[in-house]
């Protein structure tokens, strides 16, 4: 396989996966890592997602595998998780952003799979893959996405994603798990797999507050990734609002606006409208290829309708809230 010769040989390829497309080069080779982060404009601190063909991989990264985390392998990959594991010294480093961690995820997404064992084969043991944007930008969802941001790399189109946002990333480090980052795996789902409580990190959902009891644990985050204030944000402004907020506020003339929602909006010559839905995976399934398309559009603003509470809402949310920042 051709993308998996580029792997080996330190190039970069863009990679489908059931989340998003990712910017990807052989985890083990510094250079080519370093190019994941002078191509994407990203800090070399803000560590990256290592993709691993199956859980027998884990054991090149990481120097110890809870049986909570192991329970999560077991029941969630391949798929859309990912755990943070104590790292093996001088192993990664650099995919690992000089962390003592490692983020390590096997994808479901069958091009992604063939290509990580094509690569295993050439010796390329796990696949440093961040999102394949420019950092801070919108997540790309198809191949054209990637290619239209990076125009000498080398894509494979695996079609849209179905997913749709990043991969729900629990950190797998400390006594027990804790959510960073939320995607369409629930804490709630996630706990009952691995049989302990996963809590969730006060930054990760600011809505949830973690128990008092824990200060000690939940103090000592590793760092992670996709978890900066300000994230996944299109070039016009994203506001972030309730239906009631947005029928007082109605766009005046002049302001040209986007507007995804699920509630009706009146017709107005300078609001463009599309309709979210009201499902939360269908809804995170469209969300970055959403945001692309009415950006696009030229509009100053994209006016997005606040998701519904409830834990299933939580990845959208998230990824609506950093988008605004």
């Amino acid at each position: 396989m051709q993308a998996a010769q580029a792997l080996a040989q330190g190039a970069l390829i863009g990679l489908p996966t059931e989340t998003v497309y990712g910017l990807a080069a052989d985890a083990n080779n510094p250079a080519a890592v370093a190019h994941i982060f002078q191509t994407k404009g990203r800090p070399a601190d803000h560590p990256l997602i290592v993709h691993v063909v199956d859980a027998s991989q884990v054991r090149v990264f990481a120097r110890h595998v809870p049986d909570f985390a192991q329970a999560l392998m077991r029941e969630c990959w391949p798929g859309p998780l990912t755990l943070i594991l104590p790292k093996h010294v001088g192993v990664a480093d650099a995919a690992a952003g000089g962390h003592d961690t490692i983020a390590l995820r096997c994808p479901s997404h069958p091009m992604a799979q063939a290509l990580l064992r094509a690569a295993l084969g050439l010796g390329v043991q796990g696949v440093a893959a961040p999102s394949a944007n420019l950092f801070g930008s919108v997540s790309p969802t198809t191949a054209a996405h990637v290619s239209a941001a990076f125009p000498h790399v080398l894509v494979l189109d695996g079609g849209a994603c179905d997913v749709g946002i990043e991969s729900t990333i629990v950190d797998c480090s400390r006594a027990q798990p804790v959510l960073l980052r939320p995607g369409m795996l629930t804490a709630s789902a996630l706990s009952k797999v691995c049989g302990v409580a996963v809590l969730v990190a006060d930054d990760a959902l600011p809505q949830v507050k973690t128990d008092a009891a824990q200060p000690a644990l939940m103090s000592s985050a590793p760092a992670a990734p996709g978890t900066l204030a300000s994230h996944y944000a299109p070039r016009a402004r994203l506001r972030l609002l309730s239906a009631a907020d947005m029928a007082a506020h109605w766009p005046q003339a002049g302001l040209r606006v986007a507007v995804w929602s699920r509630c009706a909006l009146p017709a107005s010559a300078n609001v463009l409208h599309a309709v979210m839905p009201s499902d939360a995976a269908q809804c995170a399934h469209e969300l970055f290829a959403q945001l692309r398309a009415l950006d696009a559009q030229g509009v100053q603003e994209i006016w997005v309708e606040m998701p519904p509470e409830g834990e299933a809402w939580d990845g959208v949310r998230d990824r609506l809230q950093r988008a605004a920042a």
